[in-house]
């Protein structure tokens, strides 16, 4: 029997009402991805609901617990904010007071000192002072240095590293310190390299988890949808660092069932990936999940969720692509026709441009040459009819 759409996963549908929001019409959507106009309405009009830009049904007390929680976690945001701006600071060996003065000082228009001060652990009294006397000599040297710094990274559309920066600060400006100098400048400013590309140095493996059987062997076929899922992560550059993806997809017809997107490559990342694939597509028990032995997957709580879905877990080696050959793919596709075609200067454009290829072009209208030239969503569909036909007969 064909398989009936099920709801769209709510990352899916907060996507769509940020294209909304950025200026498209739900007709214009509806055109281009799957979901009726109807339901990007909907969607929109609950969005507004949940952000509490429509209060509508709710009585005078709750909107006051509801105002008394938001402030709550509005606050929390913010203290969360900041400890993601200091973490910079922080991270490069320089935590001193001076450092903590100069973070409130940067951010002093966003947040209130008071709050800043509490959250950084110093005094308010101790940062007015430190501004009445002004930053010490060779803090206004960092500050220039980094200036310098961000104009070479930038320069190098964000490719440089600190071994790069410190090259050209020495032969270009003449400007002679320590390398290690430079990398913790670059650290405290978010400013990171570019790597070449290595899809297998995303692979972090376990030494004491014991890795699945490889059920595939190589094997990328099947004859239906949802027996054989095949994931990996890759990442994508941008101006505030690196944007991991992690995907799911379906052997069958090379669709993109499930992914998810974030700043960091925990375990976390590829259970959400398989929750949306779970989500989209309600398989029966017995599918199999297949990956390389990353830690990621070989961790106890993805295998629980997959025992919980009735799905089989399975690996590759370690190191060979040739062993996740679909997903490896995909990604090459990913990043041919559209991760080497654009600069992001942040991790929202790169989240935006990814969703964009996958749910708006690549499951739906890129022709796969697998497929006998038609996009994975035109062969699950002629897949659905010939099931059709086969159940009237």
């Amino acid at each position: 029997m064909p398989m009936s759409r099920p709801p769209y996963p709510p990352e899916f549908r907060r996507q769509m009402v940020e294209l909304v929001r950025a200026g498209r019409t739900p007709e214009e959507l509806a055109k281009e991805f799957e979901p009726t106009a109807q339901s990007i309405r909907n969607w929109v009009v609950q969005a507004e609901r949940d952000e509490g830009r429509r209060e509508d049904g709710l009585t005078s007390a709750e909107k006051q617990e509801l105002a008394r929680l938001r402030r709550e976690v509005r606050q929390l945001r913010e203290e969360r904010e900041i400890l993601k701006k200091a973490g910079g600071f922080l991270r490069s060996g320089d935590g001193s007071a001076e450092m903590r003065y100069r973070l409130i000082d940067a951010e002093k228009t966003h947040h209130g000192v008071s709050l800043l001060a509490r959250v950084l652990g110093v005094s308010r009294q101790g940062y007015y002072a430190w501004k009445n006397r002004g930053p010490s000599a060779r803090a206004r040297q960092d500050e220039a240095l980094t200036d310098t710094i961000t104009k070479i990274h930038a320069g190098s559309r964000g490719t440089y590293g600190s071994p790069r920066v410190h090259a050209e600060l020495r032969q270009e400006f003449g400007v002679r310190i320590g390398r290690k100098r430079v990398a913790r400048l670059m650290r405290a400013a978010r400013l990171e390299g570019v790597h070449r590309r290595r899809r297998r140095g995303l692979t972090r493996r376990d030494p004491a988890a014991s890795p699945a059987e490889d059920l595939v062997k190589r094997d990328f076929t099947a004859p239906g949808p949802n027996r054989t899922w095949t994931a990996d992560i890759t990442y994508v550059p941008t101006g505030e660092g690196w944007l991991y993806l992690a995907v799911v997809l379906d052997v069958f017809s090379r669709r993109i069932v499930g992914w998810a997107m974030a700043d960091h490559m925990r375990t976390e990342l590829v259970i959400d990936a398989l929750e949306m694939a779970i989500w989209n597509r309600r398989p029966a028990p017995g599918l199999i999940h297949h990956s390389d032995q990353g830690s990621q997957y070989m961790s106890l709580s993805f295998s629980q969720r997959c025992r919980s879905a009735g799905i089989r877990t399975s690996t590759g080696t370690v190191a060979d692509c040739f062993d996740n050959a679909v997903t490896e793919s995909f990604f090459a596709t990913l990043e041919t026709e559209l991760l080497d075609r654009h600069h992001f200067a942040t991790r929202a454009q790169a989240k935006a441009a990814c969703f964009d290829f996958i749910e708006g072009f690549y499951n739906l209208r890129r022709r796969h040459s697998t497929l006998g030239m038609l996009s994975p969503a035109e062969y699950e569909r002629r897949y659905d009819a010939e099931q059709d036909r086969y159940a009237a007969a």
